[in-house]
């Protein structure tokens, strides 16, 4: 098969990837900015965008999950590293969130004990 062919074909994992890289890159942004408004003791704003994250982190995640339950029943895929960057990607901002949630609440707890 030469490279035009290779190119040509369409690998339905890609949108799927880049629904992935989307929402969990939104997920991060709001993390960030969680960690803002922290910093300015605005700790409403800070939950708030911790909730908007979470909420991007589960739109990345069903977009994953839906392809592996189709693999797990059988459906192939052709091999796809931007799909597999996506997880990758998905599963390190997954865990800032959740790094981020307790850096919020150590935050709130030592400026409510100040």
């Amino acid at each position: 098969m030469e490279e035009t062919e290779l190119l040509e074909e369409e690998n339905e994992l890609i949108p799927v990837a880049m629904q992935i890289i989307l929402h969990a890159g939104n997920g991060r942004t709001k993390a960030q900015e969680a960690i803002k408004f922290a910093k300015m003791q605005d700790f409403d704003a800070a939950y708030e965008a911790l909730k908007e994250a979470k909420e991007n982190i589960v739109l990345a995640h069903r977009s994953q999950t839906t392809i592996i339950q189709n693999e797990a029943a059988g459906k192939s895929y052709q091999p796809c590293l931007l799909f597999t960057h996506a997880q990758d990607h998905l599963m390190t901002i997954t865990s800032e969130v959740n790094m981020t949630r307790d850096l919020v609440d150590m935050f709130e707890l030592v400026m409510k004990n100040k």
